[in-house]
């Protein structure tokens, strides 16, 4: 060896101790070097190290080059391979795995297609992965972050030195990884990164981490790899021949942390909310549970809504088989499971992806582009396919590993417009001038594409609150290709008709009658969500007029208006027995009040809309179709009267009656579609739902008229601030 090759190798040790080697599987493990295998080891503590192979051939004692824990050695061996290091020092022994033995486990496949943006499985190549590789049992470490001059895996099991683990850099893709043996189900750990201007950043958590720990701490978790077994095969397959814009949706939108707590303050988990929320939300005839986000996030009163783990169910509750094991259950009881989704933001936490790898690497570097000024989050960049392949895996993921049915796509409209919440000058315009955010149209098209063509009978919802056309249109129509959008209008416009006292709703009519105007546009779900009933706005209830007797009377037909309406249905959870307090995140529902009559009369009248819809095919069947619905009586100002047919090919039709005044009207004349009798499938003033239990006993007739637009006529009885449901029975 020279004298230039030893000072170089001597730099190259020096590298390898202070944790600056830019290429340590260069030089550390096995390397031919002059035809002789040289084995290089760096194992901090150690002041005696001999090398053995897998069979326990011994190799010898190494050299000790440095005192930092470097050592070296000659070695006879006819091949490369594992290597098994016997360390001691004066307080013990212990064995080592040599990292720098083994080979890369991702390959030139794994380099095409992330290269080109389409590999669908990143969830099964990036994160942490235990396997078996090359004879040993250990774990797969791999992490995006093509800015670094180095990556180590740090945690519990070295230490958190950043200097013993480091990776392996695939170069053309900016992938890092590692095999480290022995490291299983249940390791801490974390990626140390130093930047492209060699600081190193506050420790990462894994992007890909399918486990995390229960906050406040933010270490990702080796999760168990025993696959699940699930018990839900019927179900999929079922699932899989839906046409869910012709069949119920009536959704249940739940906070896990807030439904229901255990006695002393704590969380219920997830296989606890298995077993009392699947019942309660199945008997109460809801088709799919709606979780607020689940994905893992540091800050409780963020409701999830600003996740650090997008592939990691949320700790709070349990580990990732319990969260399985709470759809299995739901499936079970014949309930789908929706998941909300947040592709449109992210915390700048440290220990999260802002910032990730000493560059803006997920975010836009411009914060015109990269910022959210309401929320203080990052804005992904959806012009970067690797940021694409992350968020389009993840909703993949859900759909596949956990068997999700749906996935309920958060703050879409921020998504879609450059200048959201942004004065002039604030924002970048398109390419074309505009304030279109192209490459986020394009995102959530391949988005709802991939889900729909590797998830039959899955289904993607907007929260879109604009008029953004084509929302719920097939991408190859030119639409974004979701397959239901909220409708925000219809819940706004409803709400503020029925906060209005009642003397005073004859001069607003229109707000509950515009949303017919547009209600075919789109595929629409209505939703009366947990945005209504926080943040000052109240509960429903007490956004309704009147006194005590009056407000549950409001709520009860607003609740019918509702699920007569055309659309599917979608409640928060304690609004189904008119919860009086605003909700709030940090304390359970207060089921107390179902000891009450009139909570408990609301309950039974959601139980029972919700059976009239599951039931009668003129509710559901074309609640996106313009051929099911039909004023009838639309112009009623004076009185707040308003009534409509709902119809299906081949069922009989329902007609919808609300007065959503406190009068009493008798001898009410209602055009109706056919002369015979018409049953009231609900009254909601009726004595079981604690109403004053006035009606029509039952049923009325209509009779045949001539000479008007309809072919027949019924004089009704509505009850005070009521709807009622009327169904043909027979001639």
């Amino acid at each position: 060896m020279t004298k230039e090759d030893w000072q170089a190798d001597v730099r190259e040790v020096e590298a390898v101790v202070s944790g600056r080697h830019p290429n340590p599987f260069g030089f550390l493990g096995l390397h031919e070097v002059n035809g002789q295998w040289v084995l290089r080891a760096f194992v901090p503590h150690a002041e005696m190290l001999s090398a053995f192979t897998l069979d326990d051939t011994a190799l010898g004692h190494m050299i000790p080059r440095h005192p930092g824990g470097f050592f070296e050695a000659k070695v006879s061996i006819s091949k490369r391979q594992p290597i098994r290091y016997h360390a001691k020092n004066a307080g013990g022994e212990w064995d080592v795995y040599d990292a720098y033995s083994f080979g890369p486990v991702l390959g030139p496949m794994d380099d095409y297609y992330m290269g080109e943006g389409n590999h669908l499985r990143l969830f099964d190549k990036l994160g942490a992965h235990e396997m078996e590789f090359e004879g040993i049992h250990g774990t797969h470490f791999a992490v995006w972050a093509p800015n670094a001059q180095r990556v180590s895996v740090v945690g519990p099991f070295n230490e958190w030195d950043g200097r013993r683990n480091p990776m392996r850099n695939r170069f053309e893709n900016g992938i890092w990884e590692v095999f480290i043996p022995v490291l299983g189900t249940g390791t801490l750990y974390k990626y140390e990164i130093v930047g492209p201007d060699g600081v190193t950043q506050p420790l990462k958590a894994d992007p890909f981490a399918r486990q995390s720990e229960m906050r406040p701490k933010t270490a990702s978790i080796v999760p168990d790899p025993t696959p699940f077994t699930w018990t839900d095969d019927k179900y999929l397959e079922e699932r899989a021949t839906r046409d869910w814009r012709r069949t119920p949706m009536s959704i249940y939108e739940v906070h896990l942390g807030s439904w229901r707590r255990r006695p002393d303050g704590g969380f219920l988990s997830y296989d606890q909310l298995a077993e009392q929320l699947v019942p309660y939300a199945a008997d109460m005839g809801y088709t799919h549970i709606e979780l607020l986000p689940i994905s893992e996030h540091p800050y409780d009163p963020s409701w999830g809504y600003q996740p650090t783990g997008l592939y990691a169910p949320t700790a709070r509750f349990g580990d990732p088989a319990g969260f399985a094991r709470f759809v299995d259950a739901a499936h079970e009881a014949g309930l789908g499971v929706i998941l909300d989704w947040v592709p449109a933001h992210f915390p700048t936490d440290a220990h999260g992806l802002s910032n990730f790898d000493g560059t803006a690497l997920y975010e836009h570097a411009d914060p015109r582009q990269g910022f959210h000024p309401d929320w203080n989050t990052a804005i992904y960049n959806f012009g970067r396919k690797e940021v694409v392949s992350f968020l389009l895996n993840n909703a993949l993921y859900w759909l596949e590993k956990f068997h999700i049915d749906g996935l309920r796509v958060d703050a879409v409209a921020s998504m879609l417009y450059l200048d959201y919440s942004r004065q002039q000058g604030e924002w970048v315009p398109n390419k074309f001038g505009g304030n279109e955010n192209l490459e986020a149209v394009e995102f959530l098209r391949r988005v709802n594409t991939e889900a729909y063509r590797l998830h039959p009978g899955t289904f993607m919802i907007a929260e879109e609150s604009t008029s953004w056309p084509g929302v719920s249109k097939p991408v190859d129509a030119g639409g974004l290709g979701f397959g239901f959008k909220w409708n925000m209008g219809f819940m706004n416009d409803t709400l503020r008709f029925m906060s209005r006292e009642t003397i005073h709703r004859k001069y607003h009519h229109s707000d509950m009658t515009f949303g017919t105007v547009y209600a075919f546009s789109e595929n629409f779900v209505l939703p009366l969500s947990h945005d209504e009933v926080v943040h000052g706005k109240g509960s429903l209830l007490e956004k309704m007029p009147g006194d005590d007797w009056q407000k549950f009377a409001n709520l009860r037909a607003y609740f019918a208006f509702m699920w007569g309406h055309p659309g599917k249905k979608l409640l928060f959870m304690g609004q189904e027995f008119a919860q009086r307090d605003e909700w709030a995140e940090a304390k359970s529902l207060d089921w107390y009040l179902l000891d009450a009559g009139m909570h408990e009369g609301i309950r039974r009248l959601i139980s029972d809309l919700n059976l009239a819809y599951r039931e009668l095919p003129a509710l559901h069947e074309r609640d996106c179709e313009p051929e099911g619905f039909e004023w009838v009586i639309g112009n009623d100002h004076g009185n707040s009267v308003l009534a409509w047919l709902r119809k299906a090919p081949g069922s009989d039709p329902i007609m919808v009656v609300s007065n959503f005044t406190p009068v009493p009207r008798s001898g009410y004349k209602i055009p109706m579609p056919m002369a015979g009798k018409w049953v009231e499938r609900i009254n909601t003033d009726a004595g079981w739902y604690a109403g004053s239990n006035t009606g029509n006993q039952g049923a009325v007739v209509a009779k045949a008229v001539e000479g008007q637009h309809w072919p027949a006529e019924a004089e009704l009885y509505l009850p005070p601030l009521s709807t009622l449901f009327l169904k043909f029975e027979s001639v």
